[in-house]
């Protein structure tokens, strides 16, 4: 994967042939640990454009939402606190509905789908963060989400009155339909509050799982495979017309390498992450047919709300995934 970013440097060398601007430092603030492989792949992109660029422009990675927090990487990237960042893209459903296209329950549970899935929004989501002063470079999705506990989950009924970390919309609204409540809560704080009792359980990938070593406090993961949520890389406008032609093709040249080497590594490490889970003392098992029947029923209730939600946008992303 580090060579697929590395062949696109040396693509995006041969479109820094001519002279660049000044040398230019980017900071680029991400939420999730240095060790987890979105920010591993956002500093490979770094690296990429570093080279590409003829260290003319140089994107300096902060992992953990050292810089700014997760919730407030967005805002600080329009502003131009930060010409560069990373978010979870439906992190922003509570602004706009159609950020939310990732999310809708069993609508998209496999890697292949996924790309599907974004290939129809991607248009549409370019639309609106050009309204928001934004530029999309690029978009990684997650792991398949499985539901992490304390105690074994039969059925949604089991969740009742369980204190559910929410990273967005669609799983605070899967914790109410479940009957459990709905703790917001970053990555970044995800372990102090398994620790302290703020939450008691959460959706997610097995990658939010081994980088958070929740195996010290949970004993259960459920792997419905309900959603793969995906992340997205985008730049300040101003700041991306502050750079030549040059420097914009190779951050679009290393944007999408980093796009396929992400999705590639999210891919091949799924499997893994469980197995790390299990290894580590969790009970990785799929859901019960009950808990299967429950979380249907849940879906077709959360899929009703979100095209109600996103209007006439959400529905031309979903026909036209459907079409695909």
């Amino acid at each position: 994967m580090n060579r697929l970013l590395f062949a696109a440097a040396g693509i995006a060398g041969l479109l820094a042939a001519g002279s660049l601007a000044a040398a230019e430092r980017w900071d680029m603030p991400m939420a999730y640990a240095d060790s987890n492989f979105h920010t591993q792949n956002g500093k490979r992109f770094a690296e990429c454009v570093k080279i590409g660029t003829g260290g003319e422009l140089e994107i300096v990675v902060h992992g953990g939402g050292s810089l700014f927090k997760g919730n407030e990487i967005k805002r600080a990237v329009q502003t131009g606190q930060a010409p560069i960042g990373e978010r979870l893209l439906s992190a922003h459903q509570n602004e706009n509905a159609v950020f939310g296209f990732d999310s809708v329950p069993f609508l998209a549970t496999s890697y292949e789908d996924s790309k599907k899935l974004w290939k129809a929004a991607r248009p549409v989501i370019e639309k609106i963060l050009e309204e928001q002063n934004l530029v999309l470079l690029y978009s990684v999705p997650w792991p398949p989400q499985g539901i992490y506990t304390k105690k074994p989950l039969d059925s949604a009924a089991d969740m009742k009155g369980v204190k559910f970390r929410a990273y967005n919309a669609a799983t605070a609204r899967l914790a109410e339909l479940m009957g459990a409540q709905p703790v917001q809560i970053e990555a970044a704080e995800l372990s102090q509050a398994l620790a302290t009792g703020v939450a008691e359980s959460f959706i997610s990938s097995g990658s939010t799982g081994y980088d958070r070593k929740v195996w010290e406090h949970l004993k259960y993961f459920y792997d419905v495979q309900a959603w793969l949520p995906r992340n997205y890389v985008f730049v300040n406008r101003q700041a991306w017309e502050g750079v030549d032609d040059t420097t914009r093709n190779v951050l679009r040249a290393c944007g999408y390498m980093a796009e396929i080497s992400g999705t590639l590594e999210s891919e091949l490490l799924a499997g893994w992450y469980l197995q790390q889970l299990a290894a580590n003392g969790m009970k990785v098992q799929p859901p019960s047919e009950q808990l299967k029947a429950d979380f249907v029923e849940i879906g077709e209730q959360m899929t009703k709300e979100w095209l109600e939600a996103a209007g006439d946008a959400g529905k031309q992303i979903i026909e036209t995934y459907r079409s695909m």
